[in-house]
């Protein structure tokens, strides 16, 4: 969608293209634990997947990576991805496009809060923290829908990233 304002120096017309955000998500899976749940330090506060902007530059397989790492601590293996969730109305703040993927951490040990994180623990499929934010919680039902064989995985670009 082009918006067209004025300019307030000359008047002339300035066109600016409202495109959604690029963000990522990441799905933590330890089936012993559960997911990693953040709660977040900024607005709009509650409980999310951990997740980001994807940074000019940067590949959203980087992001994802990258994003895990300043939230949560965790040096994270992508396996999979869940999907692309770009509803206009899934963040308050703006439309974002969320590319989720479905993760694992190599050092679960070291998970901690970081960044916009206030609080980060892993949490059953079974018991999880209310509320969520966003759209996660029905990111998070097609996880389980993938873990009962109901929603297949795509491929994570060059294979599994992150190794």
């Amino acid at each position: 969608m082009i918006i067209h304002s004025p300019c307030p120096h000359c008047g002339g017309r300035i066109e600016r293209y409202a495109n959604p955000v690029p963000t990522v998500d990441v799905v933590i899976y330890a089936p012993e634990r559960g997911v990693v749940i953040i709660r977040r330090a900024n607005a709009s506060v509650g409980f999310a997947l951990p997740g980001g902007f994807v940074d000019a530059g940067e590949s959203v397989e980087a992001a994802a990576v990258r994003e895990m790492r300043e939230e949560t601590g965790l040096e994270v293996v992508l396996t999979g991805l869940l999907g692309v969730y770009s509803r206009p109305d899934r963040d308050p703040r703006q439309h974002t496009l969320s590319v989720t993927f479905v993760g694992r951490a190599k050092n679960p040990e070291a998970l901690c809060a970081g960044d916009d994180a206030a609080h980060a623990a892993f949490y059953p499929l079974n018991a999880l923290p209310q509320p969520l934010v966003f759209d996660h919680a029905a990111i998070l039902a097609d996880f389980i829908a993938s873990l009962e064989g109901k929603r297949p995985l795509g491929a994570v670009q060059g294979g599994i990233y992150g190794l």
